[in-house]
């Protein structure tokens, strides 16, 4: 792919011509970084080889490299040439979550490896393991090391001692670095190597908490990774041959099944907090947490490639999750399943850009959100359709979510887009209210299902339809709008092909994705989320990059597959080089904004290739029951 983002570094202090690893902070654009993950935390790296975001023990632990938010003075682990060299190119290697990035001088290269060992159960390993490895080709290569730990909002020093390799410790909390050859390896000072062919020098850094922090020597680390990489080509070759873009719909898969906490199985938005909308503004969120509609958009991917297991573990977590107060559905969730801490800033941070707050917390997490409902139900019924029964749990707990969608359906409610002004009758969460109801009623054609309860949705569901179609759609527009009585486009109503609500070739649903697809245009292939500055906050924000793969989406639904298919492809072109995606992206430079990467983007690619595959299938295989 090749994109067409800024790759350049942009540079806050004038450090052109001094060699890597001497202090000076190079704050490289988003696409700039890569994903490695475990599936219990991830490290951003960037194409000069510093691990600029790692938090531990988890997604949503203390930040031990915060640099990407917090500067030189909140930790990096830098590895790469020791001069400023060109990146020759950037990649994983094949279906797996290996991430290589070559620099190359005349006709040599240095090339870096990043693998973290996602399967650590019943082998004495510790919870995380990094692996950074160097190799050279042609001549010796001079290379930098500079391993900087700080721990959290304080940036705190870590406490040193030398065993094995070097340890650094905050208490509970312990990091150590071993290598192939004899380094001494000082924390904050760069460290200068000369990489030879045919001799690569192999970095390990375990990470422990509460528990003892195990020594994994490198060749041993270093076969583990290969062990590693097999398990995910596998994982990715038993997906369907016939998806169109497979190669993005697989590193898409990847990206997600990294970014859920295996041992909760929590899907986490995204593995960091307040990388901004808009650069130098105030638009910075915590996305380290779970939101039960993005996961279920998720779930849904997973299920329709064939991957029911991870599609179980969700439920499992929702199950357990949920318990506290369900049949209300929370926003958003712990990714132990607890509350969301409330959202605070953290002072002397500088931000990404220059973007404060930096925050952590999120304050949608009060927020009634009817929308999720929908999402949560419709990924229950996907798994049911697909022949599997839900566990009585599970059915109990999904027909409480109807039951509280029966009762509350005439509030208004924050929407998708977690509006932080007044709540409003959003038309597509009463859309996914009514799916949610709907796929309640299917699955209790084959599950047990009281009368009285099946009467009572009913009821509510052909209520909510006539509100919806009266209230909800602008007849002078001839489209579904983004709230009762308002002429404003909300591009969530794309997905209103895949609901069932409307005949995807009727005139309402062809007019709807018509209007939106104009009015909310950000330039091909780019969507705004809703018409931007209508939201109570400060500034803007660029396009909502899955709102432009629910438009692919829907227009394959609604018959306009070639259509579809060309803005898959452009959307294609605006992945950074390794395939993935933020949130939003700036239509005018393709710059990437917003928190990265973002599972709802990566969930949104595969769910359009899927429409692409399927153009005529129908989400729901029995006629609605309104």
């Amino acid at each position: 792919m090749t994109g067409r983002h800024r790759h350049e570094t942009f540079e806050k202090e004038s450090a052109e011509s001094l060699p890597n690893g001497t202090g000076a902070w190079h704050d490289s654009c988003i696409a700039d970084y890569g994903l490695v993950g475990d599936t219990r935390t991830a490290a951003l790296v960037s194409a000069r080889g510093s691990v600029d975001w790692l938090c531990a023990p988890a997604f949503d632990g203390q930040p031990v490299f915060g640099a990407l938010l917090g500067g030189s003075r909140a930790g990096s682990f830098l590895v790469g040439p020791s001069v400023q060299t060109q990146v020759s190119t950037r990649k994983y290697r094949h279906h797996s979550a290996t991430l290589e990035t070559v620099w190359s001088a005349g006709a040599s290269q240095l090339i870096l490896h990043d693998a973290m060992i996602a399967e650590v159960a019943g082998k004495l390993l510790p919870t995380t393991l990094l692996i950074r490895r160097l190799s050279a080709r042609g001549s010796p290569f001079p290379a930098v090391i500079n391993f900087d730990p700080r721990l959290g909002e304080q940036h705190r020093r870590p406490h040193i001692r030398r065993g094995v390799g070097l340890v650094c410790d905050w208490g509970p909390l312990a990091l150590s670095l071993g290598c192939s050859e004899e380094l001494n390896v000082e924390p904050g000072r760069p460290t200068y190597v000369t990489v030879h062919p045919g001799s690569p020098l192999t970095l390990v850094m375990a990470i422990a908490y509460g528990e003892p922090l195990i020594h994994v020597d490198p060749s041993t680390a270093w076969a583990l990774v290969e062990a590693d990489e097999a398990r995910w080509q596998a994982w990715t070759e038993d997906s369907d041959e016939e998806i169109p873009f497979r190669e993005a719909v697989l590193r898409s898969l990847l990206t997600l099944q990294l970014l859920t906490y295996s041992p909760s199985g929590a899907p986490v938005a995204a593995p960091t907090t307040s990388l901004p909308e808009d650069p130098g503004g105030i638009r910075n969120w915590d996305y380290r947490y779970a939101w039960p509609r993005d996961a279920s958009i998720g779930v849904g991917a997973f299920l329709n490639v064939g991957k029911t297991p991870e599609a179980r573990k969700f439920f499992g977590w929702m199950l357990h999750a949920s318990r506290l107060e369900r049949p209300r559905l929370p926003a958003l969730l712990t990714l132990a399943g607890g509350h969301v801490p409330a959202e605070r800033r953290l002072p002397d941070w500088p931000g990404f850009a220059g973007s404060t707050p930096v925050r952590t917390g999120n304050g949608a997490a009060g927020q009634h959100q009817l929308d999720g409902y929908g999402w949560v139900l419709d990924a229950a019924w996907v798994l049911v359709r697909s022949g599997h029964r839900l566990y009585s749990e599970t059915w109990r707990a999904m027909r409480g979510f109807a039951d509280q969608v029966a009762a509350r359906w005439q509030e208004p409610d924050a929407g998708i887009w977690e509006i932080r002004d007044d709540a409003a009758h959003h038309v597509h969460s009463k859309m996914m209210g009514w799916l949610a109801l709907d796929r309640a009623l299917r699955i209790g054609r084959t599950h047990h299902l009281r009368t009285t309860q099946r009467d009572r949705w009913q009821q509510a569901q052909r209520d909510l339809a006539a509100e919806i179609r009266s209230k909800g759609f602008n007849t002078d527009k001839n489209t579904y709008t983004r709230t009762y009585g308002s002429s404003d486009l909300d591009a969530a109503i794309l997905l209103l092909p895949v609901t069932d609500f409307e005949d995807p070739c009727s005139d309402r649903v062809k007019g709807t994705v018509d209007a939106v697809s104009q009015e909310l245009s950000a330039g091909f292939p780019f969507l705004y989320r809703y018409p931007p500055g209508k939201d109570g906050l400060p500034g803007t924000e660029g396009a909502f990059l899955p709102c432009s793969f629910w438009l692919v989406q829907a227009l394959a639904l609604t018959g306009r597959r070639q259509e579809a298919s060309q803005l898959f492809e452009a959307l294609l072109q605006n992945a950074n080089p390794l395939g993935l995606y933020s949130e939003e992206i700036d239509p005018a430079t393709g710059t990437f904004l917003g928190n990265f990467p973002q599972a709802l983007t990566h969930a949104s690619l595969v769910q359009a290739a899927l429409a692409l595959r399927d153009p005529d299938k129908i989400p729901g295989d029995l006629p609605s029951p309104s």
